[in-house]
């Protein structure tokens, strides 16, 4: 058994069969049990869910055994169940969390754990840092086992989570709108969104085309993320087909989006987000702030500003915006790798959300993506962004961590006006350009972010930016 869990961004995910074991699962689940229970949390009890990942189901039923053991009343979602759809349990049977399987859209052979606590979003680091010391108290030999009740069957019940939260999109959504569309092509790439994203358009939109819309814990041999490299079928679909207006996709579990406008052009997360934002306040008049992560396209903070309206930059980690949801300071939030929520929905990143909200963007607009992006450029300013990872030998490595804190006064010409260390080191460019530099935690690699007002721009920093990190 490992002696080192630890969880991330979004809970702890491992390699079947090396770190993400049953061994290593037990002592998960018992911390979690541990931490809630300590939390007085118990008789409010858990939701447990999974997506379609290897064994996935197993793993569940067996965290709910545990977990009933312990005296914690547990409900375990009936099938494969989206991210967002368990924070949505959660809340709505006002439980003391859940805990979810999934390893989002990292490559089929990893599963994990993700912990939401009862505000419904992704544990902050206050709650995942009792829980490895509890882990590790667990491994070591040195946390008190956990008291058994006599009747753990008692305490053990299934939910639906689908159909209440498919109820409560209908109160956020304009469905019928989508009519307006010719055609809309839909793709779960394999994963938990199934039933989710296609069945409310099926009665609603004239053509709907859906791809990769069974249960395949290999994810068709790629990794179940919607990023333009992983969906060529799906855009090459949007494209040849005339009557396909709008392709939207989510990931293994859910929870992030990728969008297709109807030329077949993939259009950037960070891009949905600003021309959201810009839709909810001019369009359905919305009030509030808007949250982005430190890695998220300025193009937020100048539709923001069009609006007089009030920027949250955030690190890395959607725990941080969704905490701003739950306490309603803000309209939407999001973050440049494909995650968003709004106002008056869950605190938990939501792809089939952000799809629908698309969808309804586009019926409304009654024009392609691309024709609203330029619109927006023509009002705020051009934002043009990129992430490259830029991998590291060990003595690059050593390097870069030194020099990290000597960082140059300029790239590509540009004066460094400001730096932001709240997550990575961020520098800010005479002009309006930035570069972030974020070391992996877990592997010898550098994510590069950048972005400028063109393209040629764009690339002479990033190069820059890419020097500094290996010279």
């Amino acid at each position: 058994m490992s002696t080192t869990i630890l969880f991330g961004t979004s809970g702890w995910r491992g390699v079947l069969a090396e770190e993400f074991t049953y061994a290593n699962m037990r002592a998960v689940i018992q911390a979690i049990a541990g931490h809630v229970i300590a939390g007085g949390g118990k008789d409010k009890g858990l939701v447990v869910g999974y997506d379609t990942r290897f064994m996935g189901g197993r793993f569940a039923e067996e965290a709910a055994r545990i977990l009933a053991s312990a005296g914690i009343r547990t409900w375990v979602c009936e099938r494969d169940t989206p991210t967002p759809v368990i924070s949505h349990a959660l809340l709505r049977g006002k439980t003391a969390g859940a805990i979810n399987f999934t390893a989002s859209h990292n490559p089929y052979y990893y599963n994990g754990i993700k912990f939401s606590p009862e505000w419904g979003g992704p544990a902050l680091p206050e709650t995942t840092r009792d829980i490895e010391r509890r882990i590790e108290g667990i491994i070591n030999g040195t946390e008190a086992e956990l008291p058994a009740v006599t009747d753990p069957e008692g305490l053990l019940s299934s939910i639906d989570a689908r159909a209440p939260y498919l109820a409560d999109l209908e109160r956020i959504i304009d469905f019928e709108a989508l009519g307006k569309i010719g055609g809309i092509a839909v793709n779960t790439l394999f994963g938990a969104g199934r039933g989710y994203l296609d069945e409310p358009l099926l009665s609603r939109v004239k053509r709907v085309r859906v791809l990769n819309n069974m249960p395949d814990p290999y994810f068709g041999g790629f990794p179940p993320e919607p990023a333009e490299r992983y969906i060529q079928d799906f855009i090459g679909l949007v494209r040849n087909d005339p009557e396909m207006k709008l392709g939207i996709a989510t990931d293994g579990d859910a929870d992030r989006f990728g969008i297709v406008d109807a030329d077949g052009s993939y259009i950037e997360p960070n891009y949905i987000l600003a021309l959201l934002l810009d839709y909810l306040v001019r369009v359905r008049k919305m009030k509030g702030g808007v949250a982005r992560s430190v890695a998220t396209s300025h193009l937020v903070d100048a539709v923001a500003a069009k609006h007089g309206i009030e920027v949250f930059e955030t690190p890395v980690g959607f725990k941080y915006i969704g905490e701003l949801i739950s306490q309603d300071r803000i309209i939407i939030g999001g973050e440049e790798s494909a995650g968003l929520s709004i106002k008056g929905h869950v605190p938990e990143k939501d792809g089939i959300l952000a799809c629908f909200l698309v969808a309804e963007m586009v019926a409304h607009e009654g024009c392609s993506l691309r024709e609203m992006l330029e619109r927006l450029y023509g009002e705020v300013g051009r934002f043009v962004t990129k992430r490259e990872n830029i991998s590291l030998s060990p003595q690059v490595e050593q390097r870069f961590q030194q020099k990290i804190h000597a960082l140059p006064s300029s790239f590509a010409g540009k004066r460094v006006v400001d730096v932001i260390t709240m997550d990575g080191v961020k520098c800010l460019l005479d002009g309006g350009g930035w570069l972030l530099f974020r070391k992996s935690g877990t592997e010898p690699v550098v994510r590069l972010y950048g972005e400028a007002s063109s393209t040629e721009g764009l690339q002479e920093i990033m190069e820059a930016g890419a020097q500094f990190i290996l010279m």
